[in-house]
């Protein structure tokens, strides 16, 4: 039997929630200038900006290298975006609050599923720990690419 669980990672940036979701939004050439090393070869398939998009690319992760292909969503556009597994039971949510008018909490969010038993909560704890250390440094880097281009 699987398990759900999900990883969430927080971050306070110093620029307008507006320009910050531009940058999520963007797939062509905002959202891959934060992404942190693990991922490669970022493709857009179709689309580009927001809901609508598809992607693929290939994640580093514990030494092998694994391909994904997303949909991006919109449920709330301006707001929420939504990363949806084209082949996995798994979503990633980038949420952006404007915290007045020149700052923005960005919340990243996924939900995956593990297998059950031993197994199941050693990979959670390996994969939570690899999420965390990815959302950080990628939250670190939208925080320097809005900084350095509203300048």
């Amino acid at each position: 039997m699987a398990t759900r669980y999900e990883v969430t990672h927080t971050a306070r940036i110093g620029a307008p929630a507006a320009q910050v979701y531009d940058v999520l939004a963007d797939y062509r050439n905002g959202h891959p200038r934060i992404l942190p090393p693990q991922f490669q070869n970022f493709v857009v398939e179709q689309g580009g900006r927001g809901g609508g998009t598809l992607t693929r690319f290939e994640m580093k992760a514990f030494g092998r290298t694994l391909p994904f292909r997303h949909e991006v969503l919109e449920p709330e556009p301006g707001r929420v975006l939504v990363e949806r597994d084209r082949d996995l039971d798994t979503r990633t949510t980038f949420t952006v609050e404007p915290l007045g008018p020149a700052a923005a909490e960005v919340t990243i969010r996924t939900e995956l599923t593990s297998r059950s038993g031993l197994s199941g909560k050693v990979e959670r704890f390996l994969s939570t720990r690899y999420l965390l250390g990815i959302y950080r440094r990628e939250l670190e880097n939208l925080s320097a690419f809005v900084t350095k281009n509203s300048a």
